[in-house]
């Protein structure tokens, strides 16, 4: 089936489409929300909306880029969007904690994070890996995570960004720089 006739039965409202989008996509999408928010539960909850945004916003694709592009650009945008919000909630309940007010938001900071696809012996090195991917700018995060956990070519990481080839080639050879900085006292001090 050609993509202009899946998304011509997803703007007609086929269930069996949306199934089949879910199918195709939903293992990309949540791998994509996991890595970037490290919280399964949130990882979760993202994967659900960005499906429904797409079916209720399959009309307003215009079919400048790919599918599979379309969708990517929503998860990461939704998963940002998420974190830019839980940073703030933060922000907001050390500003009542200063003033003597009692945060009556739960604790946001998050457990140690491992990622479900990593082999059991990389369990510790993959959580000190995400930590570190944490830590880096949404834009360098994002290019990381799409080009060396989802496998993306810079040109497709291109269109999810909406910015240039050597826009991503520039965002990757930062984050790499940076979790190299980030990491290197861990292997200082651990990997001997």
């Amino acid at each position: 089936m050609s993509e202009e006739h899946f998304i011509s039965q997803l703007r007609a409202g086929d269930h069996s489409a949306y199934n089949e989008l879910v199918r195709l996509f939903g293992d990309k999408v949540h791998n994509t929300t996991i890595s970037i928010l490290q919280n399964e539960e949130d990882a979760e909850d993202i994967t659900q909306e960005v499906f429904i945004e797409v079916f209720k916003s399959v009309h307003g694709f215009k079919g400048q880029s790919t599918l599979s592009t379309w969708i990517y650009r929503i998860a990461v945008v939704k998963s940002l969007e998420y974190l830019r919000k839980k940073k703030r909630k933060k922000r907001f309940a050390v500003v009542q904690s200063l003033f003597g007010m009692e945060s009556v938001l739960p604790d946001i900071d998050k457990p140690h994070f491992y990622h479900p696809g990593a082999q059991l012996e990389n369990k510790e090195r993959s959580a000190i890996l995400f930590a570190a991917i944490d830590k880096l700018a949404d834009s360098q995060k994002t290019a990381f995570v799409l080009h060396k956990i989802e496998g993306l070519s810079y040109t497709e990481i291109a269109d999810v960004m909406k910015t240039t080839v050597s826009s991503v080639e520039s965002l990757m050879f930062r984050a790499k720089q940076n979790l190299q900085k980030l990491l290197a006292d861990y292997y200082n001090k651990n990997e001997k």
